[in-house]
């Protein structure tokens, strides 16, 4: 579904990222995970069109799309959900959410409510909010508004940025168990991520960025058993074959589950 090739990307002069490589298949959780500064954040604003491209190719089912627009990309089928949320606070919740469909500008005002509607079957805790102010809902809640938001633009790919960024320990639990559904739901998912413990065990594959380059690709299941990426980023000490910390949380029982530990 999207295909990265020799990618470089930056700010103004400043370039981040160097020859990057990348793809996600229809169907597929991908995680990219990488220290602070490594160029995650930047290769996800490059996909969705917020940062120019100085070189390489992005492609879209076989099309290249690094010249268009992120509004002409969110109508091909990519959506953005960026770091830190970036809800409209002062809007009420049923506000941010239509303005997550506001490329669809042909959309039928029935068939967005109909997707609302969808919405607040999806993730139960809108329904009663609908009304609410966006800035009084709690870390958790507006990160679930977030991703509903981005999913009124009907995306085949969904890029979620650092979306565990703040939250509460059992918060981002349930936060990785909501990706993994919406990965259920067919929905393919590009998920940069610094907690990469969680990250790699509900991904199929994945790849470490490190200055602006992929260092390691693979299986999430290798990488995640691998010597090199535990000592940088999942803690000195942490082996695969001892999972017993993971077993604490019921999202660390799936997760081996899908590991097959």
């Amino acid at each position: 579904m999207l295909k990265v090739r020799g990618l470089a990307a930056g700010y103004g002069r400043g370039t981040v990222l160097s020859d990057t490589d990348l793809t996600v298949g229809k169907g597929e959780l991908v995680a990219l995970i990488g220290a602070n500064g490594a160029g995650k954040s930047t290769l996800m604003k490059s996909i969705a069109g917020l940062l120019p491209v100085y070189r390489g190719e992005i492609l879209l089912d076989g099309e290249r799309i690094e010249a268009l627009n992120p509004a002409a990309r969110v109508l091909r089928g990519l959506c953005l959900v960026p770091e830190g949320r970036q809800i409209f606070g002062g809007h009420s919740v049923e506000e941010n959410l239509r303005l997550g469909a506001y490329a669809r500008s042909d959309e039928e005002p029935a068939s967005l409510q109909r997707m609302i509607e969808e919405l607040c079957q999806l993730f139960p805790m809108l329904l009663p909010r609908l009304k609410d102010v966006a800035a009084n809902l709690s870390g958790g809640q507006q990160q679930i508004l977030a991703i509903a938001r981005g999913l009124m633009s009907r995306p085949q790919l969904l890029l979620l940025d650092e979306p565990s960024l703040g939250l509460a320990p059992a918060l981002v639990t349930e936060t990785f168990s909501m990706i993994a559904r919406l990965r259920e739901r067919g929905i393919s998912i590009l998920l940069s991520e610094q907690n990469a413990r969680q990250s790699l065990a509900i991904a199929d594959r994945a790849y470490v960025l490190e200055n602006g380059r992929i260092a390691i690709a693979g299986r999430s299941s290798d990488i995640l058993a691998s010597a090199e990426v535990a000592k940088k980023y999942l803690g000195v000490g942490y082996s695969i074959a001892d999972a017993a910390g993971m077993r604490k949380s019921a999202l660390g029982k799936r997760l081996l589950e899908i590991l097959s530990i």
